[in-house]
Formats: structure tokens, sequence, C-alpha cells
């Protein structure tokens, strides 16, 4: 038989298409299981996982394949500060129904509004927040009082002033709240708990530009410190006008006197051990000084808080909050996957070291805050671990004793019910010979 070399020619087609269209269906199929933030994928290289957290700043995907580490993921985590177990645990006997109270401290572009709406309107309660349509303050009472149990912008408002920081809330709250109360000034019973959320300061960073850029202003905030607001000399105004709206992020940059930079640390640390906002006498070797204090103070009050978030990681924000408290939210956060921040492209470059440069502070925080969230979480879930497994043993030894005593009693009622058996058993052997005695006397009498 002869093949023709035309058919020839046909086969070899046939036989190189067949590859082509697997290599392309796989392709196809990568694609739709590997799609843009699917975690599906787990081939990943070493620097290809590093590149995706180097890339948080481009888009806030990220935070959902972070959140999605576990305590070993945790584990596994190369650590550069000591923290003790005094550090780690976190538990408080939160007494909703006496005078304890949670402070929060909110500071701006962390996403403090949205856990905020969470403290009001999303923990299961004996008596829950009342939040009337339209109102932006809600009435979070204690079961049976008339007194708030949350000081925050969504309950008491800015009783301490707009996004009081840690200075301006510690001397002003526990005085607001005795006069809410209507209670003795010397109130010695109330505890305070105080608690936070934090963000990466280069995305916050930019989300603050961006927010003021469309117009948004703090200028009403009263910055309390020793007692008086800051001079104009001490803290000069960035713009001038009513506000700050259409500024460039260079223009934003600029600014010396810029509360946006450093935020996070200047609004957690003891603004009056370094003098407040009066630095105009500050050499450049002074204000190096000056921010090792305030970096050191914000570490420390951010430690001892009862409680901190971080606004990359909200599942564990949500599970250290409960696990602190002993409250439980109704509705699971959610992970935020695009934020105005996020559509900031400043790369790897010059642009994102200048920004970090202006939050140096801030930076060296993130990562001392980021490590000791993730230990606690950590060392909160190997506890509860713990605690299920020593629960479940005590539910078997107690199931155990039940069974025993359950077995023990059954034994005793067949002892019981054997003796009367055989009781009964001599009884009529007793009663069959008396019987039978008194037939024969009988039978002889007769």
């Amino acid at each position: 038989m002869t093949i023709s070399p035309r058919t020839m020619e046909d086969k070899s087609n046939k036989l190189i298409l067949i590859p082509i269209l697997a290599v392309v269906f796989l392709m196809i199929g990568y694609q739709y299981i590997c799609s843009a933030g699917s975690n599906s994928c787990r081939f990943l290289t070493g620097d290809k996982l590093s590149g995706m957290f180097r890339q948080y700043h481009s888009g806030d995907d990220i935070y959902a394949y972070q959140d999605g580490l576990d305590e070993e993921g945790s584990s596994k985590m190369q650590s550069k500060f000591n923290f003790t177990d005094r550090d780690l645990e976190r538990h408080v006997d939160f007494n909703i129904k006496g005078d304890d109270v949670i402070v929060f401290l909110h500071i701006q572009k962390t996403g403090g509004t949205t856990f905020g709406r969470h403290l009001v309107r999303n923990i299961h309660l004996e008596q829950p927040c009342d939040c009337m349509p339209g109102q932006k303050k809600c009435t979070c009472h204690r079961p049976g009082k008339a007194e708030s149990w949350l000081f925050s912008r969504f309950s008491t408002g800015w009783s301490c002033g707009l996004h009081a920081d840690w200075t301006e809330l510690t001397n002003c709250v526990p005085a607001v709240m005795n006069k809410k109360s209507k209670k003795d000034a010397q109130r010695n019973g109330r505890n305070f708990y105080y608690i936070t959320m934090l963000r990466d300061p280069v995305s916050r960073y930019l989300s603050e530009w961006k927010h003021v850029q469309r117009g948004a202003t703090w200028k009403t905030a009263l910055h309390m410190c020793d007692g008086r607001s800051p001079t104009q000399d001490e803290l000069p105004a960035c713009y001038s006008g009513d506000d700050w709206t259409g500024v460039t992020l260079t223009n934003f940059m600029d600014c010396p006197s810029n509360l946006a930079n450093n935020r996070q640390v200047r609004m957690l640390a003891d603004l009056s051990l370094v003098g407040c906002y009066n630095v105009s006498t500050f050499t450049a070797g002074a204000e190096r000084e000056r921010g090792r204090v305030l970096l050191a103070s914000a570490k420390n009050n951010l430690r001892n808080m009862a409680f901190y978030g971080l606004t990359e990681f909200q599942r564990k924000t949500q599970y250290l909050f409960e696990r602190t408290f002993g409250l439980r939210f109704i509705q699971a956060f959610t992970q935020i996957n695009s934020t105005r921040a996020a559509s900031v492209g400043v790369g790897e470059g010059a642009l994102r070291r200048r920004i970090e440069g202006l939050n140096a502070l801030d930076v060296e925080l993130y990562e001392y805050a980021k490590e000791l969230f993730l230990r606690r979480y950590q060392y909160s879930r190997q506890t509860q671990h713990q605690e299920q497994r020593l629960r479940r043993r005590q539910e078997r030894q107690e199931e155990r004793q039940r069974l025993h005593q359950h077995t023990a009693s059954i034994s005793k009622a067949r002892r019981e019910e054997e003796e009367r058996e055989i009781e009964g058993v001599e009884g009529e052997e007793v009663g069959g010979v008396a019987t039978t005695e008194d037939y024969s006397s009988q039978v002889v009498r007769w």
C-alpha cells in the first residue's frame, strides 16, 4: 500500500496540533483557577511570595492573603523583638454591668470608622446599643443603667476633642465619664481599657493625603497637652484658607509641620515627655532624641493597651478583640480589597523611600506592632487549643465517671435482685419443709 505525501503531511499537522491545543487548554485552566487575587495556587516560590508582600502598596488584595496566615505561619516568622508571656497574654475581665469602660483611640485613616461602627452595631450584647436612623451617635448603656460602657466617636462623640490622642484621652476621659455618670469625680473603681487600630504607614499616609486633597481638615482638633493647645508658632498651618483641596502629593510632603508625618507615633506617645508641640528650640541632634523618646513611649503605651488591631488583618483583629474582652461580634469582619491609597502607584523607588523617610518612626512602630500582634494571635490560638483539649479531657473523665457510676448502680441493683431471689428461694424451701411436716403429722393423727 502506497501512502501519498499529502496524507503524511496531514497526519504530521494533526500530531503537531494536539500538543498545541493541550498547552492552550492548560493555560486557560490556569488563568481560571489562578485568577488575580486568588489563593488557590500554592506553588509560589519564596521570591514571588516575598514580592507579593512588598507589592502591598499597589493593591489591598494582599490583605486577604496575609490574613490567611494561621498560628503556624506566625510561629515561623523571624522574631526581632523579645516579647514576654505577659506581653502576649491579653484577657481582661470586662465588667459591662459594673464601671468598666472601653476607650477607643481613633487615629485617622486606620480603618477606625469601620471598627468604631462594629463596636456600636455589631456586638452581641444583653442590651445592644440604641442606634437611631440618621444619627451618628448611638446610646450604649449598661444593662439596667443609664451609663455608657463605651467611649468613642459613635457613642459619646468627640468629648475630648476631634481625634483626641493618647495624651488628651488619658487626661480627659476619667473626668468626662464621671461627669456623664453624675457620680463622684473621685470614683476609684472604674477601669479604662484603651484600644486602637494601626495601619501600614505608607498606605495610611497616602490615604490621608487623598482625604485632605478632597477637602477634609481636622483644624478643630484641640491637640491639648499640659493643659493648653499649641500656639501658631508651635504648630504652623500647612495651607492658607479654609482647606487644602487639590493639594499635590509633593506639596503635601513638603510641609514640615504636617501632622500626617509619623501620626501614629505622635498620637500614641505621651507628648508631655518632649515638651508637647514646642519644637522650635530643638537642634538636629535633639530632634533625633525627641523622636527616640516619642517612639519608645508609643511602643510602651501600645504594648500596655488592652487591645489593638491592624487594618491589614481584619479577621485576626476580630478574633483577638473577642478573646480579650469575652464579647462576640454578630457578623464576621470583612477585608477591604481596594482603597484609594491602593490606587496610588508609588512603586519601590524614590517616592516610596521619601514617604518612608517622613514616617520613619511610624515604620518602626508598625514593624514592632505587627510582630507583637501576630505573636499575640499565635499565643491566643495555642491557649485556646489547650483549653479545648483540657475541656475534652475533662468531658471524657466525667463521662467515664458517669459510666462507672451507672455500671456500679446496675451491679448493685443486680446484686440486690440476686440476693432477693436467693432469699425467696430459701424462703420457699423453708416453707415447703414446714408444710410437709404439718402434713405428715396430720397423716399420723389420721
